[in-house]
């Protein structure tokens, strides 16, 4: 097993190397956090196409100066023409498709919280650096290439049937009408363009300069519903963080998570649960550690389907849900000794988790993403921006939590996770996988806080994965194939239906987890399923 990377002035992690080198030389540079991981941000939409895009959505969990945590919701709405009638009227009366223009129905957000993190960090925290030299790795990388990852090639083969008719995915994502091979070079020269624009122009001109203007042409002639109206009125939220405060297996950590639309709930209701579950302590890879764990994600999930959306639509305050009476109660319906029943349709998703933290003690745990793999699949001819379709999730029945209405925030899996550790130290984390976001999360967390692993070796045990997440299709209990023959049996005993996947396999999520200790030490583990690193210096 791999042991923890260690630093004393700055450390970042990230699925793909290159994006966790570009944090750490912007670091070296004398750069802060957040400057950091706008550097990583754009050379991650380069280098992992597959799992995100400047033409997705961002949230962003901060720990300021003087410990003061914030968050920062960079998630798009809907169009404003985009109504139920609307698609109706295009004969769509069932679910909104995944792909094409009508699953590209909201406005694409994370640029907005580059620059939103990019002001406060001029504003609060003595950040320098020009824009242009945050992106100046994403161009340089887009223009001359990037080697193609096993996971790009695999990704595209497995979704080119799908995606192929739709607009410009071929002309971008398949050169000379193949599948890029691993290791081959991957050039995307209208991305390098479009950021060097943002780069000289602002992350303002995606949504209200000449930038603006050919995207919102692009996207109607795909068939999208978003204006240049609905560009224009788009603003990325300065948002307080929910937090909980852990107080038995923790040792009294508390942990922060974004704010709905995002299910950063679900992932500290299961944390909150855990807490106040007996029985599951003795081992890091055994059937009561996953058997609690998986109750208690079922529970959560209930509650977020039952209240989790636009918060401008919600009925209850969010923080109603994580109080000690709620948690209390939700508690007592988890059975240790057998398994609830399980028949939802869980969602799928494709995104990128990655983690900064300076020499101060400033720390991002950002999130970026356009839903499925490839987004809606639509890549608009003069930007090369692939849009995302995270507005595919909206329901088209009047009376569902996530009913699809104009200028709503679709529901989100992402959520970027920080907490402040029992001994004084922080601690950020997360991993990418749709509903598989959440169960990992806490996994990692509960192998570090509870049972002692280090960063890296949270990371590396096996992982199981309860329904679904990209590139898969069925919603059983899916437990990596290193897990003991014991474990797996004894689940199987409780009533879960087991199924083994890959030893090493992508659908857990791409981990990462970065920690700085109160005496200043940073320590870090990335995952060996991504083509990650966690770097430090």
């Amino acid at each position: 097993m791999a042991q923890s990377v260690y630093g004393l002035r700055g450390i970042a992690v990230a699925p793909h190397s290159l994006a966790a080198e570009s944090a750490v030389a912007v670091l070296r540079e004398g750069g802060n956090a957040l400057e950091a991981m706008i550097a990583a941000a754009a050379t991650i939409a380069v280098v992992y196409p597959h799992m995100n895009s400047i033409g997705g959505d961002g949230f962003w969990v901060i720990n300021g100066p003087n410990n003061r945590p914030a968050g920062i919701d960079a998630s798009g709405r809907s169009a404003k023409t985009a109504t139920r009638d609307w698609y109706a009227k295009q004969g769509i009366t069932g679910t909104i498709p995944f792909r094409g223009g009508v699953a590209a129905n909201t406005v694409a957000g994370t640029l907005s919280g580059w620059g939103a993190a990019y002001e406060l960090s001029k504003n609060s925290m003595d950040g320098k650096l020009p824009l242009s030299r945050l992106l100046a790795d994403a161009i340089f990388l887009a223009n001359h290439g990037i080697p193609v990852t096993a996971s790009q090639h695999l990704c595209t083969q497995a979704k080119r049937a799908e995606l192929e008719p739709q607009q410009g995915f071929t002309e971008s994502f398949l050169p000379g009408g193949e599948v890029p091979l691993q290791g081959s070079l991957f050039k995307q020269y209208r991305l390098a363009d479009t950021l060097s624009k943002i780069a000289a122009q602002g992350t303002e001109t995606f949504y209200r300069g000449p930038l603006a203007t050919m995207l919102a042409d692009e996207l109607g002639q795909a068939g999208s519903p978003i204006t240049l109206a609905d560009l224009h009125s788009h603003q990325a939220q300065m948002v307080a963080p929910l937090s909980l405060q852990l107080a038995n297996q923790a040792g009294n950590t508390k942990a922060f998570n974004m704010t709905p639309p995002s299910q950063g709930l679900v992932s500290l209701m299961i944390l909150g649960l855990m807490d106040r579950v007996k029985g599951w302590d003795l081992d890091p890879e055994g059937a009561a550690f996953v058997h609690a764990q998986v109750e208690a994600t079922k529970l959560a999930f209930g509650v977020r389907d039952k209240h989790l959306t636009d918060p401008a639509f919600m009925t209850l305050d969010p923080s109603s849900l994580l109080s000690d009476d709620f948690l209390d109660e939700l508690a007592t319906r988890l059975d240790m000794s057998r398994a609830a029943s399980w028949g939802k349709k869980s969602s799928p998703g494709d995104t990128i988790w990655m983690g900064v933290i300076d020499k101060n003690g400033i720390a991002a745990s950002f999130i970026q993403s356009i839903y499925h793999e490839f987004g809606s699949g639509i890549v608009l001819p003069g930007s090369g921006v692939n849009w995302q379709n995270r507005g595919c999730s909206f329901s088209l029945n009047p009376t569902h939590i996530n009913t699809l209405e104009p200028s709503k925030k679709p529901f989100h899996t992402l959520n970027p996770a920080m907490a402040w550790r029992a001994d004084g130290g922080l601690m950020v984390y997360g991993t990418m996988g749709g509903d598989g976001q959440p169960q990992t999360q806490a996994t990692i967390f509960q192998r570090n806080v509870t049972f002692g692993d280090h960063p890296q070796q949270a990371i590396e045990r096996p992982r199981w994965l309860l329904g679904r997440t990209w590139g898969n299709s069925s919603d059983s209990l899916k437990l990596e194939s290193r897990f003991a023959p014991e474990t797996i049996n004894a689940l199987r005993a409780l009533g879960h239906d087991v199924e083994t996947i890959g030893a090493w396999d992508e659908a857990v999520g791409h981990a990462g987890m970065l920690i700085r200790h109160p005496n200043g030490v940073m320590e870090g583990g990335y995952d060996p399923r991504s083509n990650g690193a966690a770097v430090a210096f």
